[in-house]
């Protein structure tokens, strides 16, 4: 990466961690675990994750068109960051002083976009390996991008575990937000897989909860477990000072499955979350396993 000047001002890194904590509730809790300077660092990278993924989600009156050419700007505009030109994008100035600092290859933001604009032309997925497909860049490159931000080794086994963490908790975020996201005409359940439960598209837009919606949400959540605990083992292998916040956010985002089965699999009339009360207690418990552990 050729040697360049600090884009970044202090209210571009804050803007970066207003975003993360208006935005990413129990992210920003686990991640004020982390070291100071990790934690801008972490900020950062969710505010170049989370501004795209906005003008995508939540147009707020602008059209697919528009929503295309803030993406093409923002594209080109991380190429030409790379190479040394100061961006336009607040968010975008504090990313790429990270990514100069930690190594991240243009490779990786690259391919998250390409899943953001993806998100504007498809609306479906045949099969779990075509929605994997879009993960890689939706989720994975998100993972890659925060293995160099915490300083991890750079081998498969921390490689495989990021991958298995981001995809669980992606997987986690599609069965939160049915929802939500067929309001926005998308579903991110492999139409294979609905046929084989025998749900349609229809049954989805119509809020059933029948049997074989149950046995389909019972099926994807045993595959996000399955996921959590493959990574597992992994988060053993990265920095000690990372460690407790990345478990944590794990535990978290993994009791929203919990609360989805709580509340029979009904993901059309209410939103699954923990409280805060829970929030708190579930970081209190982890923090406590971690240290038992470590002795």
């Amino acid at each position: 990466m050729v040697r360049i000047e600090a884009f970044a001002t202090r209210q571009d890194f804050e803007e970066c961690r207003r975003l993360h904590k208006a935005f990413g509730t129990s992210y920003f809790m686990a991640s004020r675990l982390f070291p100071k300077s990790v934690r801008t660092r972490v900020d950062a990278v969710y505010g170049f994750v989370r501004v795209p993924d906005e003008w995508v989600d939540n147009p707020d009156g602008r059209t697919q068109d528009e929503a295309r050419s803030l993406l093409d700007s923002f594209r080109r505009q991380l190429v030409t960051g790379y190479q040394g030109e100061r961006p336009t994008f607040p968010v975008l100035r504090a990313f790429l002083d990270v990514a100069r600092e930690t190594a991240i290859p243009a490779s990786e933001p690259l391919v998250f976009l390409q899943a953001m604009e993806q998100d504007l032309d498809q609306t479906t997925f045949a099969t779990y390996a075509e929605l994997r497909q879009y993960m890689r860049g939706s989720a994975v490159a998100v993972g890659n991008m925060m293995c160099r931000v915490l300083g991890a080794e750079d081998s498969m086994e921390v490689r495989t575990g990021a991958a298995a963490l981001a995809e669980a908790m992606q997987l986690t975020n599609f069965l939160r937000d049915i929802a939500e996201d067929l309001a926005r005409g998308r579903v991110y359940l492999p139409l294979d897989e609905l046929n084989r439960f025998g749900v349609g598209l229809a049954d989805l837009r119509e809020g059933k909860v029948n049997p074989g919606f149950v046995a389909l949400m019972r099926f994807q959540i045993d595959r996000a477990r399955r996921l959590y605990a493959e990574s597992d083992p992994h988060i053993a292998r990265l920095p000690g000072h990372a460690q407790p916040a990345v478990r944590t956010a794990r535990v978290l985002y993994a009791r929203i499955l919990d609360k989805i089965e709580a509340q029979g699999y009904d993901v059309f009339g209410h939103r699954a979350r923990a409280s805060m009360a829970e929030k708190i207690w579930l970081l209190a418990r982890t923090l406590a396993a971690g240290q038992r552990s470590a002795t």
